[in-house]
């Protein structure tokens, strides 16, 4: 099964909220498992085995790094990548936060600039490794944060920032145009299990196309 993952539930288990994606999908198969994960306010395509066979046969080309990833990414200030490759090692720490440190597992992505707005950059981004957090880490230590990622130092967007003469209606308080980090699982490529290769797209969610919507409108 392939899904566009809604942002706002978690992938696998999740302490506040007994929702899950995994837990959605065995719904329809008792045998289903995910073949890897998507953080939890991230949208986009999400790849689930519905019997073992299917897994093991996923798991492999994860593992041989053969699987195909495109993410699109929103992120602070301008930046001009082109096919940028961005290799660091990541580590996690006791309490969750990833960083960049050399006792890290070794992580690749590649950056390239879709489109520059005035004060934001849309950004596709190709993970070769999949390591927890790859994309906002590697973005972040890179002085371009995903917008909306406050763990990683990204800002929060507000239309005030990026239109001209906005005006706020006096006792309301204006909230982001997206509430979340800015990020979204685009395609990914893979071999069923007859050995054909296929790309799955995901459509961006509403959020994202509003945003996108607003930054082209006001550039």
């Amino acid at each position: 099964m392939v899904i566009n993952k809604p942002p706002f539930v978690s992938s696998l288990d999740d302490r506040n909220d007994q929702t899950t994606i995994l837990s959605l999908a065995r719904a329809y198969h008792a045998d289903a498992q995910l073949c890897h994960r998507l953080d939890k306010e991230t949208s986009g395509v999400l790849v689930i085995a519905k019997n073992p066979e299917a897994y093991r046969h996923m798991s492999l080309q994860f593992e041989n790094r053969t699987v195909k990833k495109v993410y699109h990414a929103v992120v602070d200030g301008i930046h001009d990548y082109k096919e940028v490759r961005y290799s660091q090692p990541i580590y996690k720490m006791s309490n969750g936060v990833v960083k960049i440190d050399k006792r890290g597992k070794d992580a690749v992505t590649y950056f390239q600039t879709l489109k520059a707005y005035k004060e934001h950059t849309l950004v596709e981004c190709k993970p070769v490794t999949g390591r927890m957090h790859q994309i906002r880490v590697h973005l972040s230590y890179q002085h371009s944060p995903i917008t909306g990622d406050l763990q990683y130092g990204g800002r929060p967007l507000l239309l005030s920032n990026i239109k001209k003469n906005y005006n706020l209606k006096k006792g309301t308080e204006e909230l982001p145009l997206i509430k979340r980090l800015a990020l979204h699982a685009h395609t990914i490529t893979i071999k069923l299990l007859n050995d054909e290769e296929m790309t799955f797209e995901a459509e961006r969610p509403k959020d994202f196309k509003v945003l996108i919507k607003q930054l082209e409108k006001n550039s």
